[in-house]
């Protein structure tokens, strides 16, 4: 059962149900939509978190980009949406290789300070450039274009438009994870030092895994804002890539389903509790210090425990575990 789990072809199965449920679980277009749009963006985050190890505050930059540049191309160049998405991808990627060049140049918490001052740098620029981004009003009146004659005006129409990018992007990015490229990148997080002695160019591995992981992101925040008509402010600011991380984090880093398991959780609690308690952003801290001290691999390995005593196999978790206990410690 637990093999079966680690299958990607399992993965990618399971986001496309995700795609599939939504509609049937969920009255709001709207909800289903942010749902794989953020559930995209997480994965592009746990890209630099779970497989390089890259603590990164900078997501939101990208996130923030990505809606500014659709709003710009669509709403004063009037470019096509498959014209306009290629070009924020690239915007996006351009803008991650840049950060992430300077950036890696440091380690621990001086990375994290530096992509947390990159972000707070964009955010004061995009705030400043009230002729390009609006301001602090953002960008109003983004619209959505009609695609193949097809209006995206209904939410559940473009609902359909945006699990079909979600696919697709999910298994490119699934595609990366299991390439050389991923599985060098898993080498980099584990040893980095090692990586580096056998030959591996480190810094370029991570500089192209911030340009991945930016692009897609980009592409999120474009689907974004073509969402709620509107290219906000705060998708700029390092809230965003808080957010992102904490998706992330509760879904469990190193394994992409995950994210958008973590997305999804999210959003919908967010969503039913808000209308209970205005102040529901404490239970989801309470939730976050439960995952650290007691489920360090997020909901996906709760479903991988599950998994384990259903088919009465060993807890992958505890064995990985109590492999790094002494041995006169070990049970």
């Amino acid at each position: 059962m637990i093999r079966l789990l680690e299958r990607p072809i399992v993965h990618f199965a399971l986001a496309a149900a995700t795609a599939l449920v939504l509609p049937l679980v969920l009255r709001s277009g709207t909800l289903a939509s942010e749902i794989l749009i953020y559930g995209l963006a997480a994965a592009a985050c746990n890209l630099l978190l779970g497989y390089t190890g890259l603590l990164s505050f900078g997501q939101g930059i990208f996130f923030g980009l990505g809606s500014y540049a659709a709003g710009l191309l669509l709403l004063r160049a009037g470019w096509p949406v498959l014209a306009m998405l290629p070009a924020v991808a690239l915007v996006g990627a351009a803008t991650a290789a840049a950060v992430g060049w300077l950036s890696i140049r440091r380690q621990g918490v001086y990375f994290v300070m530096l992509t947390l001052a990159f972000s707070q740098l964009f955010y004061f620029l995009a705030y400043t450039l009230s002729d390009l981004t609006g301001g602090d009003n953002g960008l109003l009146n983004v619209p959505r274009p009609a695609l193949g004659g097809q209006p995206l005006s209904n939410p559940w129409t473009y609902y359909a438009f945006v699990a079909v990018l979600f696919l697709g992007l999910f298994a490119a990015l699934q595609r990366v994870a299991l390439s050389t490229f991923g599985r060098t990148l898993l080498a980099i997080r584990d040893n980095e030092a090692r990586a580096s002695a056998i030959g591996f160019p480190v810094r370029t591995f991570k500089v192209a895994a911030f340009a991945i992981s930016g692009a897609v992101t980009a592409l999120a925040g474009a689907l974004h804002a073509m969402l709620i008509g509107v290219a906000p402010l705060s998708n700029i600011e390092y809230h965003t890539s808080e957010t992102l991380l904490i998706m992330t984090i509760i879904g469990g880093a190193g394994n992409l389903f995950a994210s958008v398991l973590g997305a999804a959780f999210y959003l919908v609690a967010g969503d039913l509790l808000s209308a209970i308690w205005p102040r529901w952003l404490l239970l989801l801290g309470a939730l976050l210090v439960a995952i650290a001290l007691f489920m360090q691999r997020g909901l996906w390995g709760l479903i991988e425990r599950a998994a384990a005593l259903v088919a009465r196999e060993p807890d992958p978790n505890a064995a990985s575990a109590d492999a790094t206990l002494p041995e006169e410690s070990r049970p």
